[in-house]
């Protein structure tokens, strides 16, 4: 079943929906919202059990995608172009090979149509680690989480979830903070977000996948099964990049996404 997604909608023009990756929200792809607004209407939208979308018991790529269309419904809008950086990127191919008629022009960051290994155990481990009753300051969540997240930078990314907890909402347990994504449905439902979209396609619109040259996530065996779903696709690399592309370069990135969709 479908859900009403929390949304921002800025800029004018033809509609550009923005879809965020795993224990995001619509605020990661703000910066190439502000780049892009000046000439798309930006759809930011936060995906089922992240940001301040509803939480359910069921998360996977075809009801992710039906919860886009119903964005799309209630907005009416016929057909969008889509931005998707890796979960999202997979959401927004499933939107394109469930529902092609409402896609225009599809952006794809980093992530390829295959299913990958588990890459974020020690995440999982680590955020379900925090003891919420007794962490009194995000300083002191970072600390606690720095055993299982090295990378200072991941560990900045994942507490933008980590959330106070209104007075009027506190418990007996005296909890300050809580998280805003629902973390024990996205552990249970972790495989089907590793998994690939479903559906043989093909998709035949203009696809661009910008790959970060650092990352392994798209590979050259996977180019076979791109052209397979998405014949019109092709493959663009931004030096110097790794999976987070669109924070390290921007610029970079916003000028490829405006090119392509401009044609």
């Amino acid at each position: 079943m479908s859900v009403t997604l929390h949304h921002r909608i800025t800029g004018e023009g033809k509609p550009l929906l923005l879809l965020h990756g795993l224990f995001g929200s619509l605020e990661n792809l703000g910066g190439i919202n502000q780049r892009l607004q000046d000439s798309w209407q930006i759809h930011g939208l936060d995906l089922r059990n992240h940001g301040r979308s509803p939480h359910t018991d069921t998360m996977d790529y075809p009801r992710m995608a039906e919860d886009v269309v119903r964005y799309l419904d209630s907005q009416q809008i016929e057909t969008a172009s889509l931005i998707g950086h890796s979960m999202g990127g997979k959401t927004a191919m499933q939107v394109a090979l469930s529902y092609p008629d409402r896609v225009d022009r599809l952006v794809v960051a980093d992530i390829a149509p295959v299913t990958y290994k588990p890459r974020h155990d020690a995440i999982l481990e680590g955020m379900k680690a925090l003891d919420l009753a007794t962490i009194k300051s995000r300083g002191e969540a970072d600390k606690a989480l720095e055993a299982h997240v090295e990378t200072p930078e991941v560990r900045m990314f994942l507490l933008k979830n980590l959330v106070r907890v209104p007075e009027s909402e506190k418990k007996d347990d005296g909890a300050t903070f809580r998280w805003r994504l629902n973390l024990p449905v996205i552990e249970a439902c972790y495989q089907n977000l590793a998994d690939a979209p479903k559906g043989e396609g093909p998709f035949e619109g203009p696809v661009l996948f910008i790959k970060g040259e650092n990352s392994a996530y798209i590979q050259k065996k996977h180019h076979d099964r791109i052209q397979t779903l998405f014949p019109a696709a092709r493959v663009e690399e931004i030096p110097g990049t790794d999976h987070w592309l669109h924070a390290e370069k921007p610029d970079e990135f916003a000028r490829l996404c405006r090119q392509f969709l401009q044609q």
